[in-house]
C-alpha cells in the first residue's frame, strides 16, 4: 500500500469511528425470534419428531435426524398420521421402529463413493519432517483426508426435502464418525490441514460451499443440516479464506469474498450484542424454539428440572446458544447460585457470559476483512473495517484484560463480575494478536506467570480445557486439539523466546501424545486425556469419536513447523520433553535480577 493510500485509510478510519458512535454499524438481516430451528415439520419440530425421539430408537440421537426420507414430506406426514389413528396415538416402541424402517433410509445415503482428484500422495510437508516414524505418521495423517471426503449425490439438489442434510455444490472434508457433514469451525482446521497437504482445490471448494452459504441464510450454521440452521459457531471463515491466500496468492478470491464476510460480520453484530461496561461485545446464542432435535430426548430429559413452559424453552436457548460455542458442553457455561461454575446442565447460561474468544476472534474478522478490501481496492470500506477492528480491541481489553490476573478472563452479566476460572480461551487473544503489541513484553511476563500460577503445564496429556471434573465432554480431564493449537499458536506469536520454547513445548508433548495414541488404535480422536499421555477423552452426550479432522489439521501442521527437530516419542534423538511452566518462570525471573544487577 502506499503512502497516500495509508494515510487515507486513517483518516477515513478516523471518520468512522466518529460517526459509528452516533449513528451504530450498518443494520443486516435479523434472526426472527422464536421460530422453530428449521420448517421441517420432520427433522426439527413437530408429532412426528417427538414420537420417534422420544421412544429412544437409537443410541444417538442424532441418528434419526439424519435419515432420507423414502417419500416426499408431505407423504410421510400423511402416513405417519394415519399411523398414530391405527394405534390410538400410542404406538409401541416397536412399532414406531417399523413405521422409521418402512419410511426412512439409513443415515448418510446422502453421499456417493468420491476421491479428491487433487490428493498426491507426498506433499512438501512431509519433507519438513526429519524424523522417520514421524514423517510416517504425518503420511498416514494426510491419507486420512481420502477417508474423510464426502460428496452429495445429485438427488440432494434435485429433492432436497427428502434430506435434513444442506445442499453444498462442492465436495467436503468432514470431522468423522457420527459427524458426517461439514461443521463450522471444525473446519478451520481441516482447511488448514489440506492447505499443508496441497489440496487446493478442494479447500477453495469447501470455502466457495460457505460463501455460497452466507449467501443463502445471511450467516454460517453450526453444521450443515437444516436443524443447525438458527445458530452458528465461531466465525473463522475470514481467518479460513487469509490462510489459503497465504498458500496460493489467490488475492482475487479473497477480494471477492469481502463483501459476504462483510455480511456475516454484521449478522454477528445484529443478533448477538450485549453492554459490558459500556462496550458493545458479542455472546452465543439461540432464538429457536424447542430442543435441539439432534439431541431431542437428552434436552427434554433435562428440561424436567424445570416446572414452566417458558423456563424449559429458556433451558433449550441456553442449550443451543453452548452448542453454538462449539464447547457443548462445559463448566465454562454454568452460572451457579453464589455465581461459580458449579452445578451441571441446569446452570446453563451461555447467553449471560462474555466469552473472550468469540470477540478476539470477531477482531480478527474486522482486520481480515479490511486487509481484503485493500486488495478489492475499496479503502473506504477498509478503513471501516480498521476502525471497527480497534473498537472490538478496545472493548476485549477494557471488559476482559485483567493486569492483576495475567489473562483475558470471561465476564458474567448477571453478577456484573469476572469470571476468574481457566479455560485455554482465557489466551486466545495471543492468537488473534487482539492486544496492544506496544505492551507485549508486559503481557507476556504476566501471560507467563499465569500459566505457572494455573498450573497448566502439569499434565502430562496436554492443556485441559478446563479444571473441573463434571463429567461434560469440555471439562477436565477432556484436551482438544483445537484448544491446544489456541495456546500454541498464541505463544508464539510473542516476540520473547521464553513463550516460543514453552509453545514448542507444548506442541511437542501434543504431537507426542497423539502419535502413541494413534500407534495403539490407528485412530485419531476429536478429545483426548490431559491426565494421560496418549489417551483418548471420554465423557460427553455421545461416544468419543474417531476421524478426526480438525486432530489431524492441527498436527499435520505442528509436525510442518516443528517436524525438524522433533523425534518421535521413545527414540534416542527425543530430547525435546516438555519445559515446565515453573522452569519458564524461573528462567524470567533469573533475567530479571540479572537485569537489576547489571542493568
Amino acid at each position: 500500500m502506499n503512502r497516500f493510500a495509508e494515510i487515507l485509510l486513517i483518516v477515513l478510519g478516523v471518520v468512522f469511528v466518529i460517526t459509528s458512535h452516533v449513528h451504530g454499524f450498518v443494520v443486516t438481516r435479523r434472526i426472527e425470534e422464536w421460530d422453530p430451528p428449521c420448517d421441517s415439520e420432520i427433522y426439527c419440530h413437530g408429532p412426528l419428531l417427538n414420537t420417534v425421539q422420544m421412544a429412544q430408537l437409537y443410541p444417538d440421537s442424532k441418528t434419526f435426524v439424519d435419515m432420507k426420507l423414502k417419500q416426499d414430506p408431505n407423504t410421510t406426514m400423511q402416513i405417519f398420521n394415519d399411523f398414530m389413528v391405527t394405534h390410538n396415538q400410542n404406538p409401541t416402541r416397536a412399532q414406531i421402529q417399523q413405521f422409521v424402517d418402512e419410511n426412512f433410509d439409513k443415515e448418510g445415503s446422502e453421499f456417493e463413493p468420491w476421491t479428491p482428484v487433487d490428493w498426491k500422495e507426498h506433499p512438501k510437508f512431509l519433507e519438513n519432517i526429519q524424523d522417520a516414524k514421524l514423517r510416517e505418521f504425518g503420511t498416514e495423517l494426510h491419507g486420512l483426508w481420502l477417508k474423510l471426503g464426502r460428496k452429495m449425490t445429485n438427488e440432494v439438489q434435485e429433492q432436497p426435502d427428502k434430506f435434513s442434510i444442506i445442499h453444498v455444490p462442492n465436495p467436503v472434508i468432514v470431522p468423522g464418525g457420527r459427524f458426517r457433514e461439514f461443521y463450522y469451525w471444525d473446519s478451520y482446521w481441516i482447511i488448514k490441514g489440506l492447505l499443508y497437504s496441497e489440496m487446493y482445490s478442494t479447500a477453495k471448494g469447501m470455502l466457495q460451499n460457505f460463501l455460497d452459504i452466507i449467501s443463502r441464510f445471511g450467516f454460517i450454521p453450526n453444521g450443515g443440516r437444516v436443524y443447525y440452521s438458527k445458530r452458528s459457531q465461531p466465525p473463522l471463515l475470514a481467518a479460513m479464506i487469509k490462510a489459503y491466500v497465504e498458500f496460493t496468492n489467490d488475492e482475487e478470491f479473497a477480494a471477492q469474498a469481502a463483501p459476504l464476510l462483510e455480511h456475516e460480520f454484521n449478522f454477528w453484530f445484529n443478533n448477538h450484542t450485549v453492554q459490558c461496561q459500556g462496550h458493545t461485545l458479542c455472546v452465543y446464542g439461540d432464538k429457536s424454539r424447542g430442543p435441539r432435535p439432534e439431541s431431542y430426548r437428552e434436552d427434554v430429559v433435562t428440561s424436567q428440572e424445570f416446572h414452566t413452559e417458558a423456563e424449559k424453552e429458556e433451558h433449550f436457548s441456553e442449550l443451543k446458544a453452548a452448542a453454538e460455542s462449539g464447547m457443548d458442553f462445559s463448566s465454562r457455561w454454568f452460572i451457579d447460585a453464589q455465581g461459580g461454575n458449579g452445578g451441571d446442565l441446569t446452570n446453563l447460561k451461555t447467553r449471560s457470559i462474555v466469552p473472550v474468544e468469540l470477540n478476539a476472534i470477531l477482531f480478527w474478522n474486522a482486520k481480515i476483512i479490511a486487509e481484503f478490501y485493500v486488495l478489492a481496492k475499496d479503502l473506504v470500506k477498509a478503513a471501516e473495517f480498521e476502525a471497527r477492528a480497534q473498537q472490538i480491541a478496545e472493548a476485549v481489553h477494557a471488559c476482559l484484560w485483567h493486569d492483576d490476573i495475567g489473562a483475558w478472563l470471561d465476564y458474567d452479566l448477571i453478577n456484573a463480575r469476572r469470571r476468574d476460572f481457566f479455560v485455554p480461551t482465557n489466551l486466545a487473544p495471543l492468537w488473534m494478536k487482539c492486544y496492544n503489541e506496544a505492551l507485549e513484553a508486559n503481557i507476556t511476563d504476566k501471560v507467563l506467570r499465569y500459566i505457572e500460577r494455573t498450573n497448566i503445564d502439569s499434565y502430562p496429556g496436554g492443556v485441559p480445557n478446563t479444571l473441573q471434573n463434571t463429567g461434560e465432554q469440555w471439562d477436565l480431564p477432556n484436551v482438544w486439539a483445537p484448544m491446544q493449537y489456541m495456546l500454541i499458536a498464541g505463544l508464539d506469536n510473542f516476540k520473547d523466546q521464553r513463550a516460543k520454547d514453552l509453545a514448542r513445548s507444548w506442541a511437542t508433548r501434543w504431537v507426542h501424545s497423539n502419535f502413541i495414541a494413534f500407534n495403539e488404535t490407528h485412530s485419531m480422536f476429536e478429545k483426548y486425556n490431559a491426565e494421560e499421555f496418549g489417551g483418548h477423552g471420554h465423557g460427553g452426550e455421545y461416544e468419543v469419536q474417531i476421524g478426526f479432522g480438525w486432530s489431524n489439521g492441527v498436527i499435520i501442521e505442528l509436525l510442518d513447523k516443528y517436524g525438524g527437530v522433533l523425534s518421535a516419542p521413545g527414540s534416542s534423538a527425543d530430547g525435546l520433553q516438555p519445559f515446565s511452566a515453573f522452569f519458564i518462570a524461573a528462567l524470567a525471573l533469573f533475567g530479571t535480577i540479572l537485569s537489576r544487577i547489571f542493568g
